[in-house]
């Protein structure tokens, strides 16, 4: 794809109502319907009706010393390549613009800082997960919960195992995931932030210091208000502050990053591995453990206020020339900042046409449109947990010392899978928009269902000599490089994408709450799950999830690769079933073509975008072109 095209499909990421009339900008917006088509909403006025609302905006909103730049910003944001012949517009305006579309890595380091704080956010997050992998060889039986516990106990301390383990999660699905939106709304993205850090490294040091497995449980549970909001707050605030041309990148670093910190996780359990214990404290290796993950989430709280907040959140809340500071923080000429606020102010005008007086998370779940994305949000978001990565991410110690490794063994084990998590996420940047969603993820979940049962079936070689261990760790290590760059980053990629605007912050904290719920009954039911079906069924139970997961991607869930909002918009509105016939009457196409190398006709396209995007037709598979 050109740069002109990737630009003006990238144009259209918060794209709102497309309008007939072009009234004042303040009631442009009024009663219009949602489940019309989607377009900029500046498509269709006059240069004179740009440079008059643009300077009505700026003398409206306390910035008439910046009209002019208003009236600039506002005659580029209808169409931001379209910049040559604009009225208004020096050489020196055109030079700005063109090295934004050939040098779109060129950002002021107040961005590259701001991508740096949610980068190391999302770390917390993955430190916040896996540091209990290690810690699982220790407290269970300092606690009398030891799941391999002799005396007939062992059920219910698996289960107890599995509640402990499981806490933060519990709360994030039925709290944390929930409070994002008043909290945003209330304390803005930074303020959100600095909340969730601040709660990540109290209820760490909590953890540190637990003396029962019923205290341990409380003070992970408490640990889910800062995993929750935070996984929903910080990519949305990366997003909003970054320009389209880049944004889809920088959005992809929460799930390089968090990778990272599960990585991170498993290095503090290997340096706290041997540490004794010290007079008056018992398992001082597992409480330093827990407690580490708190450190990184202090110089989140510390740094936090030193980038500039959403200038989305600023407007919401009126604060225009507070929005407007921002912005010209994270760009580098006026005119940058100026066309994006105007941008920002016309399709939040939009937002409030579309949503007064409406139930929002109703039409979440009554408009079809609305959902069938949350049905393709749901199905990712819970396939991400029930392909089995959490439980290798949670339990991947107690099962490589089920297979036969040393204690100090199985932690570099498990260290080993974290990196290979962190190194295989960074291919997901360039592929997920090369290949596209439905592409990675139809790839990758058989190959994730076959290394889960080569994970499980090698349990029955004899466990003396190193067969078993090799084999084990084979399959875990080649079922994350199939994870990393498929189920790992398209589910909040795909749910941050799917939803129209009016409804987008409803339908991903349903999404996230989704996925934080099924992480919960994920980590609640593996330990009983393997000290009943042991590990070959465990494994095999969750090698069956990924068959199912293939089926249910491939009937349910739309390509979403290099389409604009009006498009996606087209694609969701295709009905349930039309869409499922037509991928069982592809899917032996696409085997022969593919696999066999078959010479066979090409079947018709599901989607016909032309006249929408030009006259361009998208095969439903999602891998380019037809």
């Amino acid at each position: 794809m050109s740069n002109k095209e990737s630009a003006s499909l990238e144009k259209h990421d918060n794209a709102s109502v497309s309008l007939k009339e072009h009234q004042t900008t303040g009631d442009r917006f009024k009663g219009v319907d949602a489940n019309i088509k989607l377009a900029n909403p500046l498509v269709g006025l006059s240069h004179e009706q740009l440079i008059q609302d643009g300077r009505a905006f700026a003398e409206s909103h306390d910035l008439a010393d910046l009209s002019l730049e208003f009236q600039k910003g506002a005659l580029v944001a209808q169409d931001p390549l379209a910049f040559e012949d604009l009225p208004l517009l020096d050489e020196e305006d055109k030079a700005i613009l063109r090295r934004e579309v050939t040098h779109k890595w060129d950002q002021p380091k107040t961005l590259y800082y701001l991508v740096v704080l949610c980068s190391l956010a999302a770390a917390v997050q993955g430190m916040d997960e896996s540091v209990i992998n290690g810690a699982n060889i220790f407290f269970p039986r300092q606690f009398g919960i030891d799941p391999n516990a002799q005396d007939g106990n062992a059920s219910r301390n698996q289960w107890l195992l599995g509640l402990v383990n499981s806490a933060p999660y519990l709360c994030c699905g039925v709290l944390g995931c929930w409070l994002t939106e008043p909290l945003n709304k209330y304390l803005g993205r930074r303020g959100t932030i600095f909340f969730t850090g601040l709660f990540s490294f109290l209820t760490c040091i909590w953890q540190g210091v637990t003396n029962s497995w019923e205290h341990l449980f409380v003070a992970r549970f408490v640990l889910g208000l800062g995993i929750g909001p935070k996984s929903s707050t910080v990519p949305v605030y990366a997003a909003e502050c970054t320009p389209p041309a880049i944004r889809g990148a920088l959005v992809m670093m929460w799930q390089t990053w968090t990778a990272f910190g599960i990585m991170l996780g498993t290095v503090s359990d290997l340096a706290f591995f041997r540490v004794a214990d010290k007079p008056g404290i018992t398992g001082l290796n597992w409480r330093l453990m827990l407690g580490s993950a708190g450190v990184p989430a202090l110089f989140i709280i510390a740094q936090v206020y030193l980038c500039p907040e959403s200038p989305r959140w600023y407007i919401s809340k009126g604060r225009y020339r507070d929005a407007y500071n921002s912005l010209a923080r994270l760009r580098h000429k006026p005119l940058q900042a100026a066309r994006d606020l105007y941008y920002i102010h016309v399709l939040l005008e939009a937002e409030k046409g579309i949503s007064a007086d409406r139930n929002r998370f109703l039409e979440l779940f009554t408009v079809p449109r609305n959902r069938r994305a949350a049905l393709a949000s749901f199905i990712v978001m819970f396939m991400q947990q029930f392909c089995g990565i959490n439980v290798i991410a949670y339990y991947s110690t107690n099962v490589f010392v089920e297979a036969n490794f040393s204690e100090h063994q199985a932690l570099i084990a498990s260290w080993g899978f974290g990196m290979l998590n962190w190194v295989f996420a960074f291919p997901a940047v360039w592929t997920i928009d090369t290949f596209g969603r439905r592409f990675l993820l139809l790839t990758t979940f058989p190959l994730m269902a076959l290394f889960l049962l080569l994970t499980g079936f090698a349990f029955w070689i004899p466990a003396d000599g190193d067969a078993r261990i090799a084999v084990v760790a084979l399959g875990i290590y080649l079922f994350v490089i199939a994870y990393s760059p498929g189920e790992g980053p398209v589910p909040f990629t795909y749910s941050a994408e799917a939803f129209p605007l009016y409804v987008r912050d409803i339908g991903m904290s349903f999404a996230t709450a989704t996925l934080w719920f099924f992480n919960f009954v994920v980590a609640i039911t593996f330990p009983r799950l393997l000290g009943a079906f042991r590990p070959q069924g465990a494994f095999g139970w969750y090698a069956a999830w990924n068959i199912f997961g293939f089926f249910a991607i491939l009937l349910f869930v739309p390509e979403t690769k290099a389409l604009s909002l009006e498009e996606l918009d087209q694609v969701f509105s295709v009905p349930t079933h039309t869409h499922a016939a037509y991928q069982l009457k592809a899917l032996p196409h696409h085997i022969k073509k593919y696999i066999f190398r078959m010479k066979v006709d090409d079947i018709p396209p599901l989607y016909d975008h032309e006249g929408i995007a030009g006259t361009k037709t998208y095969a439903p598979g999602g891998t380019g072109h037809a």
